[in-house]
């Protein structure tokens, strides 16, 4: 996500290291390759232009304390400008209201249906809500049959009427069937074309004015950089939306859809789409992207990705076996499930301070863990119980059945032993937090 970005707005602040201070002279120069840096991530030339003007009359009009070297001080003026960029703050979706309805827009191949499942996904298991979605799209059958199955798949029930070719009529039928089952958020899938027409736009303003949504989210394919802000920029003089969804953050993307839509159409990014699986939805939050544009990580995200993951019994159940040292394989599999719900392994590595970077030119798939799972799988109950009594002979037999090698096994084992170690340190056990008053908390 932004890594040319990243690397490029990296490298113009070198211009600044090792200067004594900052002057018109080496802003201007710094700010040029700033320039250069959005421009190539696509950002519109006057945003880019008006963004470094306000850069540097900042930069211009600070003094630098002495204990702050110029470089640093541009970075942080850069991450606050790139953060108000992108809306200042994380604004939420409105899904109150009995039942709250939430009218889904964009053009076809955006990913909108897609993220009509995403978006249902998350207000059931991470809100408690009870979503139903609407098939609204009376031009593709396909549409129809991928939401039916993004449904089934998510257990979330999908109203269709394959027999109408009233969309609004179709709508309004599946909020009066919503309020009859006490569904409390109905998410209505529109159809999409693949290029803005009359006829899609008075379908869908017909449409949002028979159901009076809650939320209008206008959702739009990152990967198309500028295309996407000037198709933003028209479906918002008619359709007025309440905010934007980027889908396909993951892909390779120059970021300038991100960095541009909300000075153009002045809505808020509510929510991103991360990669294939239904769970691949992060709320937006400008600081956080600013962060991660600048190579600064994002912690707090990552920790509550562990969060919605973390089941308190299950951890005092862990740290009473660490402390009787009695973790087996059986909790080394369950935590590797864990991390591998929280999202794409990469994308959860690049939110580490410094990690991003270092894995830029690193191909890391979701398959990270098949030949560990493997190799777990291949031992016996008792194995996975009592991993002291895996032998030569053991281990053989362990990486026959699992496709590897003995090395793979033997290096499985080594890992174990250092994760038990330090899981134990962390989780109180260790004499390291006897010297770190605060840490176990």
């Amino acid at each position: 996500m932004f890594e040319n970005l990243s690397e490029k707005l990296e490298r113009s602040f070198k211009i600044l290291k090792g200067q004594g201070k900052i002057t018109e002279l080496n802003v201007a120069e710094t700010l040029k390759e700033v320039r250069r840096s959005l421009l190539d991530a696509d950002v519109n030339y006057k945003i880019a232009k008006d963004f470094t003007n306000r850069v540097k009359d900042k930069a211009l009009g600070m003094n630098v304390l002495t204990a702050v070297k110029p470089g640093q001080l541009m970075v942080k003026i850069v991450h606050d400008e790139l953060a108000e960029l992108m809306g200042g703050k994380n604004v939420d979706i409105d899904v109150k209201g009995n039942p709250a309805i939430v009218l889904m827009s964009g053009l076809q191949g955006s990913g909108k249906t897609t993220f009509s499942g995403k978006l249902a996904n998350m207000l059931k298991t991470k809100r408690g809500k009870k979503p139903l979605l609407v098939a609204c799209d009376v031009y593709r059958p396909a549409a129809i049959e991928q939401l039916r199955v993004l449904g089934e798949q998510i257990g979330v029930p999908v109203y269709t009427d394959e027999n109408s070719k009233d969309p609004v009529g179709i709508a309004q039928a599946a909020i009066r069937q919503a309020k009859a089952e006490g569904k409390d958020v109905v998410i209505v899938d529109t159809a999409g074309r693949l290029a803005i027409d009359e006829q899609m736009m008075t379908e869908i303003t017909a449409i949002k004015k028979a159901i009076e949504p809650n939320e209008t989210l206008f959702v739009v394919d990152a990967m198309t950089g500028q295309d996407a802000v000037n198709t933003a920029k028209e479906f918002n003089e008619r359709l007025d939306f309440d905010g934007v969804i980027l889908t396909k953050l993951d892909g390779d993307t120059r970021g300038g859809a991100a960095l541009s839509i909300r000075t153009v159409v002045n809505k808020p990014i509510k929510f991103v789409g991360t990669g294939e699986k239904m769970e691949a939805i992060d709320a937006f939050h400008p600081e956080r992207m600013a962060d991660r544009i600048l190579g600064m990580g994002d912690i707090v995200s990552l920790v509550e990705k562990a969060q919605e993951q973390f089941d308190a019994e299950e951890a005092k159940k862990l740290q009473k076996k660490l402390s009787k040292n009695q973790f087996n394989f059986n909790d080394f599999l369950g935590q590797i499930q864990q991390i591998k719900k929280m999202g794409n392994i990469k994308d959860l590595a690049s939110m580490i301070p410094g990690v991003g970077k270092a894995l830029k030119n690193v191909d890391i798939d979701d398959d990270a863990f098949k030949s560990v799972e493997a190799i777990i799988h291949s031992m016996t109950p008792m194995e996975r119980e009592m991993p002291d009594i895996i032998n030569g002979s053991r281990r053989k037999r362990i990486a026959l059945g699992s496709g590897t090698t003995v090395q793979d096994v033997n290096r499985l084992l080594k890992q174990f032993e250092e994760s038990k170690k330090m899981m134990k340190m962390l989780s109180g056990g260790g004499k390291m937090m006897r010297h770190m008053p605060g840490m176990k908390r």
